[in-house]
């Protein structure tokens, strides 16, 4: 399973790259691994300042990934209206967020018994 924890530390990374490329805002990591029946081990989290921005964010995770992995997420899901955009890539999911729409969601607080790591961001 150790190969596993690299790989999924990688796209982290990398996600979190795409992430900060175009000034994704108040990004969190939830390690779900000790949480049982959870569809994933991993949550990353942030929100854009409008549609247009999460789409950015979306579109610059995509690349950020694709290029340096060759990988694509399995699913993509909410890109029309752009409010919560969720993307798959199996072990780790991303929730790309309007600010109003996370703070109505509230995912952290749904998934209280994650181990939560706030992402310093330079430019916030």
């Amino acid at each position: 399973m150790q190969g596993n924890k690299t790989n999924a530390d990688e796209l982290i990374a990398l996600i979190i790259a795409g992430i900060e490329e175009v000034k994704g805002l108040d990004i969190s990591l939830l390690d779900l691994r000790d949480i049982e029946n959870t569809v994933c081990d991993y949550f990353v989290i942030c929100n854009g300042t409008s549609n247009t921005h999460v789409n950015a964010i979306v579109s610059s995770i995509q690349k950020t990934v694709s290029k340096a992995l060759k990988d694509k997420p399995w699913h993509v899901e909410g890109s029309d209206n752009a409010e919560w955009v969720l993307m798959d890539y199996v072990n780790v999911v991303v929730h790309v967020f309007q600010k109003h729409v996370r703070e109505y969601y509230d995912i952290e607080g749904l998934w209280g018994d994650a181990k939560v790591t706030l992402v310093e961001s330079s430019y916030n």
